[in-house]
């Protein structure tokens, strides 16, 4: 196993302040404790992690070792009406570093989830938090990088399980996480100026467009075909009906 080192993952052109834990509940439950004491761009990795969850209070379980999870502390300087866009930016970061670093083609699950076929390699979970240093965004992401054991329940993969390669045994995490670091700054420069951009580059690699799908909205369960994302990157579903409606968010997305 090699071991996440900070000072490989560390980049002095990056805001970022990063730190290896060897083992914690939850990273993003580390920096909401701590984030009033830390200076924003503090990114927490970690080897091990115990409470690790997603949407819904979902688990991630991950063995020691064997993946990347980590949790960045964002004040971002746009308005905060446009928080929001940070969860579709860092999709777009996530796909691109694995674009780069790995022959995958990686597919983006509306709203928070990162797929490689038909399973989930990656998924993210922003949360607003305030404390004395004001209104900040905890934005948590699991990647599964070396596991190749899952439940058989469980639609889930990992890179070096869909690279099927039979001379490499393990993925060195730190360039990949160095990788991911570089991506999430680049991207979230469009946080304002260019998000139509990359809301075009998210529509190239989504994995709903043209799908059924059912879904847990905030009005109740809908059903039907995804057609497309709008300029702010949320859905627009086509009903049965025929009648357009837009997701601003959801839960348990499903294809059908």
């Amino acid at each position: 196993m090699i071991p996440l080192d900070a000072s490989a993952v560390h980049d002095d052109t990056l805001p970022w302040h990063v730190t290896v834990l060897d083992e914690v509940g939850s990273t993003s439950d580390w920096l909401k404790q701590n984030a009033a004491d830390l200076p924003v761009g503090t990114v927490v990795f970690t080897e091990s992690q115990t409470a690790g969850r997603g949407r819904r209070d979902n688990r991630w379980i991950a063995p020691r070792g064997k993946d990347l999870m980590f949790s960045l502390l964002l004040k971002p300087a746009a308005p905060v009406e446009q928080w929001p866009r940070l969860t579709t930016l860092a999709a777009l970061a996530i796909c691109k570093a694995i674009e780069a670093e790995l022959p995958l083609h990686p597919r983006i699950k509306w709203p928070n989830d990162i797929y490689l076929h038909d399973r989930k390699v990656s998924g993210l979970l922003a949360e607003t938090i305030s404390t004395r240093n004001g209104v900040q965004i905890v934005l948590g992401i699991g990647l599964n990088v070396n596991t190749l054991d899952f439940p058989p329940d469980l639609p889930a993969t990992s890179l070096l399980r869909d690279l099927a390669s039979p001379v490499l045994s393990e993925i060195d995490r730190n360039p990949l996480a160095h990788r991911l670091l570089t991506a999430l700054h680049v991207e979230f420069q469009c946080l304002e100026g260019g998000f139509s951009i990359a809301v075009a580059e998210v529509r190239e690699r989504s994995w709903l467009i043209g799908r059924q799908i059912r879904a847990i909205a905030p009005q109740g369960e809908v059903f039907g075909r995804v057609l497309d994302l709008n300029e702010e990157g949320h859905l627009i579903l086509e009903f049965p009906d025929g009648s357009r409606h837009t997701l601003t968010s959801a839960d348990a997305v499903r294809r059908v």
